[in-house]
């Protein structure tokens, strides 16, 4: 699948950093590959994070995405630091 602009939103804004949402379908080593998020490099810079729910139809999983790299044309995410991989009962 592809970027879908409709499912990224801004969660926090402070002293030049942004902190993100984005839902997909998408998995996750989809999502960080180079020029994923470039239809939104006039919006992502370097040191920001999107926190994200990847998979949602399939095998869904949650975690943060650091933006590696932000030129205004390009954008690259380091890959996604999972949040709650384990569910021990």
């Amino acid at each position: 699948m592809a970027f879908e602009s409709k499912n990224l939103s801004v969660l926090a804004y402070s002293n030049g950093f942004t902190l993100w949402h984005y839902t997909t379908t998408d998995v996750a080593s989809d999502v960080d590959t180079s020029a994923y998020f470039n239809e939104a490099a006039d919006m992502l810079r370097t040191g920001d994070m999107v926190m994200a729910n990847v998979d949602t139809d399939g095998s869904p999983a949650a975690g943060i995405f650091l933006v590696a790299s932000s030129t205004g044309a390009g954008v690259d995410l380091a890959d996604m630091t999972a949040i709650g991989a384990s569910n021990t009962d």
